[in-house]
């Protein structure tokens, strides 16, 4: 996976895929470009709260200029808000999900995610993003041994009315008002669910189950 939206297009529209952030905001960018909008990718950082600056780049995010107004339009922060919210310090709702966005008093803009979600943050800064930084960042986190996409199974699906992640063997029904998790049990389960529920025929999937499962004890031992 690249930073580059003509891969990106060949995987999300002809190959009818999924993707993340550099992929997803990374083809609507283009298209809002190519039908005449003034579109500018900024380089954000999910969960810098707690990483620091580290985090800088492992989320591309759009700024779009609307009748001179600047507007966020993000679709690859997986269960963020899916419509475009003003650049400006304000809660909002999306399909009744609770928002916030605010200033830091870095400079830094700071989105806080709705509370069943999975980053609770990502911040940004309203300036034209590093792209060297990007490309780092996209080989870093599907690549590294330490980080998250690495470690961690995650697949998330926006329909009508609910929201579903599934990190691990753990799924997530959610809606506005609750959440219930519930653990699957077998490779075969893993599979199903992920054909029934995200559209995704991965028959495959299932030699990642010994380490779901591993990784799964690890996260528990350590919450515990």
């Amino acid at each position: 996976m690249t930073i580059d939206p003509a891969a990106a297009y060949a995987k999300l529209v002809e190959r009818r895929r999924g993707g993340w952030c550099y992929e997803m905001n990374g083809v609507l960018g283009w298209a809002l470009g190519e039908i005449g909008f003034d579109v500018m990718r900024m380089a954000g950082g999910a969960m810098r709260a707690v990483r620091g600056d580290i985090a800088i780049g492992n989320h591309l995010a759009l700024k779009v200029i609307i009748e001179g107004q600047p507007w966020i339009a993000d679709v690859g922060f997986g269960d963020g808000s899916l419509e475009p919210y003003p650049l400006q310090a304000a809660s909002f709702e999306c399909d009744g999900y609770p928002f916030r966005l605010e200033l830091q008093d870095d400079g830094y803009w700071r989105l806080h995610n709705h509370p069943f979600g999975g980053a609770p943050n990502f911040d940004f800064q309203d300036a034209p993003a590093d792209e060297a930084r990007l490309a780092e960042r996209c080989e870093f986190l599907q690549t590294a041994p330490e980080s998250n996409f690495v470690l961690t199974a995650v697949v998330q699906r926006h329909r009508a009315g609910e929201l579903l992640i599934m990190r691990g063997r753990v799924l997530r029904t959610a809606n506005p008002t609750s959440a219930q998790d519930r653990l699957i049990s077998s490779a075969d389960e893993y599979v199903a669910v992920l054909k029934q529920d995200f559209a995704l025929d991965l028959p495959e999937a299932a030699g990642l189950w010994p380490k779901i499962l591993a990784r799964h004890e690890v996260v528990m031992n350590s919450a515990g």
